[in-house]
């Protein structure tokens, strides 16, 4: 069964609803069911009572001992915020990790952080769900460069986390200059798969891994864009040292931060701000000062040239005791203001806008699209967007502009499919 049939069906279309679920495993129907139910923080019990059923049968269609039937299918979908077609797609079922998200969470967060939390969740695991999808109906499987799991264990996270952060710019050629274009270089070098998601204020990032899926990050689309920057950063560090481990990362929420994250925390820095390229420059500002300290406007132009915050910045320079410890506290202290003075010093503004999912999904979407793997819903639904936006996406990504001989700028199709050669 094609995608494209999937979406199509409804709750008129009970008779075609039941000759699809005849051809389906009800193993993996049950397990998909399961995990959906799961996901949406729901019991056995308040599933059964949608049906006006025993707890029993619930548990006997999740086993797949008991056939389900299409009117059941329909209102369980509901319930759990599916369509259809997410039941009924063909391909094993992908184990669910927002179950595991929202109980890797310590006692804290109050009832409308949970709720927005458990939304946030089952959204990021949906939109995995759905890059692997497309992944299965175009035949392009996401690279994966992992390297084994570093160790993350010992006397000093901090110092663990800077020698991981050395390797990893070795193992993926980067030298010791910024990283200005992070998102793809973890998208397409490494395999992850990222995505900026309206997540709850006080979080910073989401980080889940399954075999299936390989590791998943969600930044928080709210936060600035350095932040955002320092976030995944973080969560690269996580999944190179707990890979199996789910996290959903806050701001400042503990005095005494575990020792893995303070690996995280300083493999960050380390791998946007490494040591050798950072030192190098701040000598350099230095003599350009006859060895004076550098002033507010450099800390300014140096975090800018390094798409870093500022405290960042000034965090990794006294941790590097290139700066005094506690400069930037004094700094902040004295009502320095870093937005007010890098308009003063007119440095361009680094993009704050990025795309909610991966331009390579955009492009497997399309690709889907084209084939007429996916209806016009579905594409829309998988980007996202109403079908007018999914429209607009689907022309801006299989058209380039070029200019000709006389000046004018016209629309060349590209084709998504064709071989490179």
């Amino acid at each position: 069964m094609t995608d494209h049939d999937s979406d199509e069906l409804g709750t008129r279309d009970t008779a075609g609803l039941l000759d699809v679920l005849r051809r389906i495993d009800p193993r993996a129907l049950g397990q998909r069911l399961q995990e959906a139910r799961k996901a949406r923080g729901r019991t056995q019990q308040e599933a059964a009572d949608q049906l006006d059923a025993a707890r029993t049968t619930i548990v006997a269609i999740e086993k797949g001992e008991r056939p389900i039937r299409p009117s059941e299918l329909v209102r369980l979908a509901a319930f759990y915020g599916r369509t259809l077609g997410e039941f009924v797609r063909d391909g094993q079922p992908v184990e669910a990790f927002a179950v595991q998200l929202r109980a890797s969470l310590a006692p804290g967060p109050d009832s409308a952080t949970e709720q927005q939390l458990a939304e946030c969740t089952l959204e990021f695991q949906l939109l995995c769900e759905d890059y692997l999808e497309l992944e299965r109906l175009t035949g392009s499987t996401l690279p994966r460069r992992y390297p084994p799991q570093y160790p993350s264990t010992g006397p000093n996270p901090e110092l663990a986390g800077e020698d991981v952060a050395v390797s990893e710019r070795n193992r993926l050629g980067l030298g010791d200059g910024p990283l200005l274009n992070l998102r793809e270089l973890l998208e397409n070098d490494v395999g992850l798969r990222v995505f900026v998601l309206d997540l709850a204020p006080k979080v910073s990032a989401m980080f889940a891994y399954t075999e299936q899926l390989g590791g998943c990050v969600a930044v928080n689309r709210k936060h600035p864009a350095d932040r955002r920057r320092m976030s995944l950063a973080h969560e690269f560090g996580h999944f190179l040292s707990k890979r199996y481990t789910p996290e959903v990362a806050f701001l400042g929420r503990v005095r005494r931060r575990p020792d893995l994250e303070r690996f995280a925390d300083a493999f960050a820095r380390a791998f946007l701000l490494p040591a050798t390229g950072l030192q190098r420059r701040f000598h350099e500002l230095q003599r350009s000062r006859d060895g004076g300290l550098p002033t507010p406007a450099d800390l300014c132009m140096l975090a800018h040239f390094y798409f870093v915050s500022v405290e960042g910045l000034a965090v990794r320079l006294e941790e590097l005791r290139l700066l005094p410890t506690g400069t930037w506290d004094r700094l902040k202290n004295a009502g320095f203001r870093v937005r007010e003075a890098q308009a003063l010093l007119g440095l361009p503004a680094h993009p704050e806008e990025e795309p909610q999912l991966p331009l390579r999904y955009q492009y497997l979407a399309v690709e889907a699209y084209q084939r007429g793997e996916l209806s016009e819903g579905r594409f829309a639904r998988y980007l996202r967007a109403d079908r007018i936006e999914a429209r607009r996406i689907a022309a801006s990504l299989v058209t380039r502009p070029e200019m000709d001989d006389e000046g004018a700028v016209r629309a060349l199709p590209l084709d998504l499919s064709g071989a490179l050669a």
